[in-house]
């Protein structure tokens, strides 16, 4: 049976201060337990503690029944590696290190074929067998027929980049639900996943006997599952023992508890020091006192000794201020547009004030038109304009800025790019104090988590003067409060707005729903459409 104990765990970043101290919890065989805190305050540290890719300074972490790990960045590999590597890096570490050595001696083969190579490459075939190799091969099979339509000997040299990212999530989840690790560290596996897969998910999950961590900022995929809330505030954690629904609720009380205890501890803490002041002057004038004194003084210590309850968490204030401005009445149109190979031609206008949400599955070109909209190179035939006075601002999915690697937040904000100027040190400082991202000033852009991405990137938008948001699951990486704040900016924005996205909660503010169907087409709805099914092509 599948269990996950943390018992007074501590992590420091890597200049040596406190991320957060005293985590406690368990996570139980067919528990779902949600993961939550404002983003950077250290969820996806404690979820490397917990899959034991990170030693914490103090504390301990134990688990039972195998564990398995999904990274946040599984949806966003664009690089060589194949499908193969992929369930590679998902699976046992034994089986991922047999592989590796069957890798090395088949290339070594290739230079020296001698007698002794192959007794080598026997031993590790042999290895790879008794670490369970071959059996991982017979569930991937199972696995990569229901992610990707086709049995694993075709897929298993298909390079990832071609993969969208939900089809990297649902081919990492179907493996790791059907493994046999018992207990599962999930972080943010909604990401990239259209609504049926959100769906399927959310049915997996519900059924699973495993003990499940989850990292999520779906509050509806939070509301239909979890069992338990370990919400990572005030530098620690603490735990509400019930559905994500009810968490709001149970947070408020506790603050108001913590409140109430702070404020007891500072009267009592003042009242001793006023009694060991009193005592000691009454000391000076009288030896009798002293013994009183001195115990005062010992009260006090231990008092201060036990410490302050637990830190009162603070509030967050993202303050997004997303202008726009005026544009032609007819921002986009689009005449028999087809993206060669996903869908078929259609026509589009968008006008002045717009808030489209363009809706389907995984797959069917939605990226693909928001980058054609931004000025990308993407493979299409028929005709597309943007109107008078359109600037667009892009937001992508994937955070990929290989221009921005290597560089501090205050690097880049100095620098300017396109439409935005550069701003001094003290300009950008009390831009990124806006979004929460004062105190990552000087780091560089890949190191910080998804979320500080995803937050920076709308900064840059807000600074680019941006009369076109043009957002690829912008809500993907934020956390509760600064999605909120997000879906407030879009609101107040004097300009156009189009979004993909699979938020059922954040499409719901939107008035255009454009979407993407099965058969190929792309249509217009009334409502938001979440049950579409993937495009019929060949794979």
């Amino acid at each position: 049976m599948g269990f996950l104990e943390f018992n007074g765990v501590q992590c420091d970043l890597a200049d040596g201060r406190m991320l957060f101290q005293d985590v406690n919890f368990s996570v139980s065989a067919g528990e779902v337990a949600a993961l939550i805190g404002p983003n950077g305050a250290g969820k996806t540290t404690l979820v490397n503690v917990a899959g034991q890719n990170l030693t914490p300074r103090r504390g301990t972490v134990h688990v039972q029944g195998g564990l398995a790990l999904m990274p946040q960045f599984i949806g966003s590999l664009r690089d060589d590696s194949t499908v193969r590597d992929l369930l590679l890096a998902a699976a046992p570490k034994r089986i991922a290190e047999a592989a590796a050595d069957v890798d090395a001696l088949e290339l070594e083969l290739m230079d020296r074929d001698d007698e002794a190579t192959q007794m080598r490459y026997a031993e590790a075939l042999m290895l790879w067998g008794e670490a369970g190799g071959y059996e991982i091969e017979v569930l991937w099979d199972v696995v990569t027929t229901a992610a990707l339509g086709m049995p694993y000997e075709r897929a298993r040299w298909r390079d990832v980049g071609t993969l969208s990212g939900g089809e990297q999530k649902r081919l990492v989840l179907e493996a790791l639900l059907r493994g046999r690790e018992q207990v599962l560290i999930l972080d943010e596996p909604d990401n990239y996943l259209d609504v049926p897969g959100k769906r399927w998910l959310e049915e997996q999950l519900r059924i699973t006997d495993k003990a499940v961590l989850l990292v999520s900022h779906d509050r509806e995929l939070l509301g239909n599952v979890t069992t338990k809330v370990i919400a990572i505030e005030g530098r620690s954690t603490w735990v509400h023992g019930g559905s994500f629904t009810g968490w709001k609720e149970a947070r408020q009380a506790r603050r108001e508890r913590l409140a109430e205890l702070h404020r007891r501890w500072d009267d009592e803490h003042e009242r001793l020091k006023n009694l060991v002041h009193t005592l000691g002057e009454q000391a000076k004038i009288s030896a009798a006192m002293a013994p009183r004194y001195r115990a005062a003084q010992t009260r006090l210590a231990k008092y201060e000794e036990a410490g302050r309850p637990p830190e009162l968490p603070g509030e967050q204030r993202v303050v997004p201020r997303l202008t726009g401005g005026r544009t032609g009445t007819r921002v986009i149109n689009c005449e028999q547009l087809e993206l060669t190979g996903l869908m078929e031609p259609f026509d589009l206008e968008v006008f002045l004030g717009d808030r489209v949400a363009v809706l389907g599955s995984n797959g069917s070109g939605k990226s693909h038109l928001l980058r054609l909209l931004a000025g990308n190179e993407v493979d299409h035939s028929g005709a597309w304009r943007l109107g008078a006075r359109v600037v667009p601002g892009f937001f992508t999915q994937t955070h990929q800025h290989p221009e921005w690697v290597g560089r501090t937040l205050i690097e880049i904000m100095g620098r300017g790019e396109g439409t935005r100027d550069g701003l001094d040190r003290g300009a950008a400082a009390g831009v990124l104090s806006r979004y929460e991202l004062a105190g990552c000033a000087d780091q560089r852009f890949e190191t910080l988590s998804g979320g500080q991405q995803a937050r920076f990137q709308i900064l840059l938008l807000e600074l680019g003067g941006a009369t076109l948001l043009l957002l690829d699951e912008p809500t993907d990486n934020l956390d509760l409060v600064s999605a909120e704040a997000l879906q407030q900016a879009i609101h107040e924005f004097n300009g156009t707005v189009v979004v993909v996205t699979h938020d059922r909660w954040f499409a719901k503010s939107f008035n255009r729903f454009l979407l993407f169907r099965s058969d190929g087409a792309v249509v217009e709805t009334l409502e938001p459409v979440w049950d579409e099914s993937r495009v019929a092509r060949a794979r």
